[in-house]
């Protein structure tokens, strides 16, 4: 399985501005993160997951988030990301890969944070500790082990 399959046909939005699709994550380990704006636990942890985030990129480390959003609509989805999130990528609300994703993973409170290796296998469910606990480096170092 490659990283392609896992968001096959998947629009990618960039935060900020700017499409892409899964040919971007290629050789990435990826964060996806279920999160929604409504949600007090997600609105704490995204700062923490931003800076987690940010810190890498500045080490070019092949590492890259996918927001999956569990928003009630657009205007929701488009403050939160402006407020809170990086300079990450993000699916669209109608997208189906926001249902099928959450059932592949067992998504079943948010935030959640499911770390996938580059081929799509999965590393852990349980990023959001990690990234809590550990230094971006450290986390980073331990999912690609």
């Amino acid at each position: 399985v490659q990283m392609a399959s896992v968001f096959a046909g998947a629009k990618l939005f960039k935060n900020g501005g700017g499409e892409a699709d899964a040919s971007v994550l290629e050789g990435k380990t990826v964060g996806i993160y279920f999160s929604a704006h409504w949600c007090p636990p997600c609105r704490n942890f995204t700062p923490l997951l931003k800076d987690f985030h940010a810190e890498l990129v500045d080490e070019d480390a092949a590492f890259e988030i996918v927001f999956v959003s569990f928003d009630r609509n657009e205007t929701d989805l488009k403050k939160y990301l402006e407020e809170a999130h990086g300079n990450w990528y993000y699916l669209g609300l109608e997208d189906e890969l926001i249902k099928s994703l959450s059932a592949k993973y067992e998504v079943s409170g948010i935030p959640a944070l499911i770390i996938i290796k580059p081929n799509g296998d999965l590393i852990t469910k349980n990023g959001r500790s990690d990234v809590q606990g550990k230094p971006p480096a450290q986390a980073l170092k331990a999912w690609t082990a």
